[in-house]
């Protein structure tokens, strides 16, 4: 299995290295835009997100533009686990883990206050099932959030048949690229 997880990785790593940084910024604001109209996002006062690598859909101006809107939650990897902080605009932002930018300060006091939760991943399938880069952190994070409706964001080449799963591996309930919803299951609208 892990084999098999390995040699996805590899596939989608080849892939992203085919498309221009300018590409990726334009599917981020795409799919984002579509995104922003979403019942569960608009409805949503406490929403997990994270600060991007430039190798993922990219959240930096999404963030910037609903950062007074919106109370975003940014984790912070803190050994084998993300712990999760308010993002404030205008506060202190420092490199982290493997240079993501996260918040200096403002641990979550109660992570039931996530309602809904848009999470990055290296591949994922129209079930909704999640390939993550092998450390298991959203997974073991996700288990803490059993309230918050998932929703798994991508570019559409990061989109396969099928992702290799184990029991450990969290779903997402929904699937979004550049082209807006692609799981097969759907929030009602």
């Amino acid at each position: 299995m892990n084999r098999d997880k390995q040699q996805l990785r590899r596939q989608i790593a080849q892939e992203k290295r085919k498309h221009s940084p300018e590409q990726l910024s334009e599917w981020s604001s795409s799919l984002l835009l579509k995104l922003e109209d979403h019942p569960l996002f608009r409805k949503a006062h406490t929403v997990l997100l994270y600060h991007s690598l430039p190798d993922e859909v990219q959240t930096h101006g999404f963030i910037e533009k609903w950062g007074t809107v919106k109370s975003f939650v940014l984790p912070v990897v803190k050994g084998d686990e993300l712990e999760l902080r308010h993002y404030e605009k205008g506060k202190d932002m420092r490199k982290g883990s493997f240079g993501i930018d996260e918040p200096a300060d403002g641990l979550l006091a109660n992570e039931n206050e996530i309602e809904l939760a848009i999470i990055p991943g290296v591949a994922f399938d129209r079930k909704g099932n999640r390939l993550g880069r092998g450390k298991g952190y959203y997974d073991r994070t996700l288990d803490r959030l059993p309230g918050a409706y998932r929703i798994g964001i991508c570019f559409g080449f990061q989109l396969v048949e099928n992702v290799p799963t184990e029991q450990n591996d969290r779903p997402m309930d929904e699937i979004w690229t550049e082209e807006g919803c692609v799981s097969e299951k759907q929030y009602p609208r």
